[in-house]
């Protein structure tokens, strides 16, 4: 399995929280339980090759994150949604994009342009084009405003 395998199984479980209210570590349990997983590989060709060890612990780590830190990443989200009320983004656009600031932000490992290009596949493949370029809207400004020096961006 590839990162970005792993990474969409991550989106799916952040979906998933959406609607179950799980817990992280139960969303993660529950969905990567190997009689469950082994269901859904008839449905999802990312759900063919079981997680390695490595791509569990970043699984775990990015949910548990993106769980606890969603009031910060939709407040991102929001920042740079101009002319969009949050809750008029679809449920899955605001989980990948939550998943790819939260990488930005906090996975030494995942380069910015990564993330960003990561989420907008991840987009395209489940939502479309459009949402696609949508995510890639918002997750390019929030982007390049991390490269302007906090005092420049305050003029």
């Amino acid at each position: 399995m590839t990162r970005g395998n792993a990474r969409e199984l991550a989106v799916h479980l952040i979906y998933g929280r959406v609607f179950t209210g799980e817990e992280p570590e139960q969303v993660v349990s529950t969905r990567l339980n190997k009689e469950y997983y082994d269901k859904l590989s008839a449905e999802n060709d990312v759900y063919s090759e079981r997680p390695s060890r490595a791509q569990l612990r970043y699984i775990d780590s990015v949910v548990s994150g993106v769980a606890n830190r969603e009031e910060d990443l939709n407040a991102q989200i929001s920042r740079f949604s101009i002319g969009w009320d949050i809750s008029r983004i679809s449920n899955l656009a605001r989980c990948i994009m939550q998943l790819a600031i939260y990488e930005i932000l906090y996975v030494e490992d995942v380069p910015t342009g990564v993330a960003v290009s990561e989420a907008v596949r991840i987009a395209k493949k489940y939502d479309g084009d459009d949402t696609g370029a949508f995510v890639n809207g918002i997750l390019g400004s929030f982007a390049r405003s991390l490269a302007v020096p906090a005092a420049e961006e305050a003029k």
